[in-house]
């Protein structure tokens, strides 16, 4: 089968269409003949070798993130699954493949309605974005500010503040284009990506990190929360933390999010939920498989609004 593997870390030409063969589900794993791949931007932070700490080697194959159908089950799994078409959590890697392995229970199956690239669009940007305003502790009436909300988890967290009742919902993003897109989302304030010190948010939703997010803590109410949901810029300064305690009578807070501290049970839960909520699935570009540098190359460029979707012969 093909697959893309990462064979030199750092830009996207490091990135190679390699035949590998076919993998064989182990026990609680499924084989799904992959239709739609979503690209994500902790595929960016794997290839460009921002995550070498956690021992990624050459050849990984890169993707978290399939919909397609079930052609293999392992030991333990309901042979049910068989010929199912179905949305997957792989994990940190092996999605780029026309053939890739993921945990039984990460399953959940595609409503009729809903393509595999709508799937892939809407499944684990709209769980983090979900999960990440619970973490924030997001009420109605509160107002919210998504910065970077022109990717896949920002459009998310725009729909979703707006459905559960933010009082107003502010975002980031690089052009006034991007910022009429996201208003017909459910945005109503479109603001400069710098930061600054204009305040008024309860909750920040933050998929951007890097150097400029210390700013963003003046933009926070009294007990405002700030999350940071990615960290497609990097880390911030390690000094970061000192703006917290400059501003100490605020009662401002700081955390980060994983959906890895989300139960599997209730991830999935929450993944077939956005399936079925009649949300805008936001697709960028559609690309085959063997294009997957070419995606690489436009998130890096930052001309993504949405997603970018990979897909095989098997796939639409």
């Amino acid at each position: 089968m093909k697959a893309v593997a990462v064979q030199v870390f750092g830009g996207p030409g490091g990135l190679a269409v390699v035949d590998r063969p076919v993998p064989r589900p182990a026990g609680g794993q499924v084989l799904i003949r992959t239709e739609a791949i979503g690209v994500g931007g902790v595929d960016v932070l794997i290839r460009n070798g921002a995550l070498a700490a956690y021992g990624f080697e050459p050849g990984h194959v890169l993707g978290g993130e399939i919909a397609g159908t079930v052609t293999g089950t392992g030991d333990g799994v309901d042979p049910s699954w068989l010929g199912r078409r179905v949305w997957a959590f792989t994990g940190t890697g092996g999605g780029y493949a026309e053939q890739a392995v993921a945990p039984a229970a990460t399953l959940v199956p595609l409503p009729e309605s809903l393509s595999p690239v709508d799937a892939v669009t809407l499944g684990s940007s709209g769980m983090v974005a979900q999960f990440g305003l619970r973490h924030a502790r997001f009420v109605p009436g509160e107002s919210v500010l998504v910065r970077g909300a022109a990717g896949g988890i920002g459009i998310m967290a725009v729909q979703l503040a707006a459905r559960g009742g933010a009082k107003t919902i502010a975002v980031t993003t690089s052009s006034p284009d991007r910022g009429e897109r996201l208003r017909e989302l459910g945005a109503t304030d479109v603001l400069d990506r710098a930061g600054g010190a204009a305040g008024g948010f309860d909750v920040i939703l933050d998929v951007v990190a890097g150097p400029d997010l210390p700013a963003f803590f003046g933009r926070l109410n009294p007990n405002g929360r700030l999350v940071a949901v990615g960290a497609v810029a990097g880390p911030p300064p390690a000094d970061f933390g000192q703006a917290l305690f400059t501003a100490f009578r605020k009662s401002w807070s700081f955390a980060t999010f994983s959906a890895d501290t989300v139960p599997t049970p209730d991830r999935t839960a929450a993944t077939a939920g956005l399936f079925t909520a009649g949300l805008r699935s936001v697709v960028h570009e559609v690309l085959p498989l063997e294009q997957a540098a070419q995606a690489h190359r436009k998130l890096d460029a930052g001309e993504v609004f949405g997603r970018i979707v990979l897909t095989t012969p098997a796939g639409p």
